[in-house]
């Protein structure tokens, strides 16, 4: 059991039959009254993120995620297609459990799977990314004043905010987290 006063960031737990990994934890008291723990955490079934409020003591149970490396194959339909990298077998997930992750996803990378109960229940990228731009207009000399930005497409079809500075085919730095460019790379 783990008291809800110990949630970190990373942690996995089990709430309401639910699997959660804990994005941010808050611990506050305020005079008199009982102390709360705010968690913002992100649903490994569903893939949600919510904000949930704990009274200060309360316990929920520790979920063991395991993860096992896999290569991204390619997406076929609607479904995305790994391979495990010890076994060499193949492993489908659905599209629709992969909403914020397909945008970083390149064929032929090795990435994580998390398996919860020897079922796959989703994937665990690296904090940030190299990836090519696959189109975007020409920066426009003379137009470096202030700290202006350009859209561009990344070869998933991500679109990001770039500097005026990065042309098509230039490798750029992302950050999973939030979707931001970082640096040229």
């Amino acid at each position: 059991m783990i008291n809800v006063n110990d949630l970190r960031s990373g942690m996995t737990f089990l709430y309401e039959k639910e699997i959660y990994l804990v994005i941010e934890s808050n611990h506050s008291k305020s005079g008199r009254g009982q102390a709360h723990v705010k968690t913002k955490v992100k649903n490994l079934n569903t893939g949600t993120i919510k904000i949930i409020t704990f009274t200060g003591g309360d316990i929920v149970y520790p979920a063991m995620v395991e993860t096992r490396k896999a290569q991204y194959l390619y997406q076929d339909n609607d479904n995305f297609i790994f391979m495990d990298e010890e076994s060499f077998d193949q492993i489908i997930i659905p599209a629709k459990d992969l909403i914020w992750e397909k945008n970083f996803l390149i064929e032929g990378e090795s990435i994580k799977l998390k398996v919860y109960h020897e079922k796959v229940i989703g994937v665990e990228l690296k904090p940030s990314i190299i990836m090519t731009v696959s189109y975007t207009e020409p920066g426009i000399k003379g137009n470096s004043a202030t700290n202006t930005t350009k859209p561009a497409t990344l070869v998933t079809g991500y679109k990001v905010q770039v500097p005026l500075f990065i042309n098509t085919n230039d490798k750029i730095i992302i950050s999973t987290i939030d979707g931001t460019y970082k640096s040229r790379a």
